[in-house]
């Protein structure tokens, strides 16, 4: 006898699931300042956040709204402190790598980049904490946890199979970074990094619809998704050189304001822009692997 086909209200709930369990894991380590435990919040909420965007026919328009608006605003002070821990990480192996251990000049560009970037997270992180303690966050929270079991699902759901309901999300997703990456050539050069880091965002949408899809959809949804995760990496490995390209010129531009050596900041610049042309070296056959697949 033929299975009966999952029905779509049940697969999405059980993606949902996932995703709530993630960010609900992450608060108490965020809370302690574990290792990482920024980046994994930021990430989950994120995550959730775009499952719902892309899944948003099928979920109730108001509750819908209201929980993308809330992660949004716990994403972006996530964002902060994690921008400055990494910015810290990347400074830091940058000065290992190019630095003269010996020279005058080390010690005070260390304090403008990383020294700097730890104060920015500390700050940064005691904004997190007082939004996590905040009723704001605590409403959020308990209306998740009901999401965990009961999402705010359309009554017309339930007639959808699981399969038709993905494959719909999916062909509309990837239709969304195909349009950009063909629109990509055709902008002007001073417009380029944002439409890279669109096509960036685009294609992590597209990931998590796959990895929200794949219990369903089997290796097709898998496939789609490494591929929408590898241009995912190649964009965002581009988008955090030139970030740090531009962070180091400001910091340059204020160390010479302040009358002291500049040349180990041009040193990590340089680094910077050459690592940041190596990236997007890689993007054409990543883009070309969603766009003829």
């Amino acid at each position: 006898m033929a299975e009966e086909p999952i029905a779509a209200a049940d697969a999405l709930t059980d993606a949902l699931r996932a995703d709530i369990e993630r960010l609900l894991t992450a608060e108490p380590e965020v809370r302690a300042d574990a290792d990482d435990s920024v980046h994994q919040m930021r990430v989950a909420t994120r995550r959730l956040r775009s499952v719902l965007r892309s899944y948003k026919k099928l979920l109730d328009p108001d509750a819908d709204n209201r929980m993308r608006t809330e992660l949004a605003w716990l994403a972006g002070l996530l964002g902060v402190a994690r921008d400055a821990e990494v910015r810290a990480g990347r400074f830091t192996a940058l000065l290992d790598h190019y630095a003269d251990p010996g020279s005058a000049a080390l010690e005070p560009t260390r304090d403008r980049l990383v020294r700097a970037e730890r104060d920015r997270y500390a700050a940064a992180h005691s904004e997190v904490l007082t939004a996590l303690d905040s009723d704001r966050y605590r409403t959020m929270r308990r209306e998740l946890e009901k999401w965990r079991d009961a999402p705010p699902l359309r009554e017309s759901v339930d007639a959808i199979p699981a399969g038709e309901m993905f494959e719909t999300v999916l062909r509309k997703d990837r239709k969304r970074v195909r349009g950009l990456v063909r629109s990509e050539p055709t902008v002007a050069p001073a417009d380029r990094i944002e439409l890279l880091h669109d096509i960036r965002k685009s294609a992590k949408r597209l990931r998590y619809s796959c990895e929200a899809a794949t219990a369903v959809l089997g290796d097709t949804a898998a496939d789609l998704g490494k591929r929408a995760k590898h241009l995912q990496t190649v964009l965002g490995d581009h988008r955090d050189a030139v970030e740090s390209y531009d962070a180091l010129r400001a910091r340059a531009a204020e160390a010479r304001t302040a009358g002291e050596d500049t040349a180990l900041f041009e040193i990590l610049a340089d680094a910077e822009d050459t690592a940041a042309g190596r990236h997007l070296a890689q993007y054409p056959a990543a883009a070309a692997a969603i766009d003829t697949a």
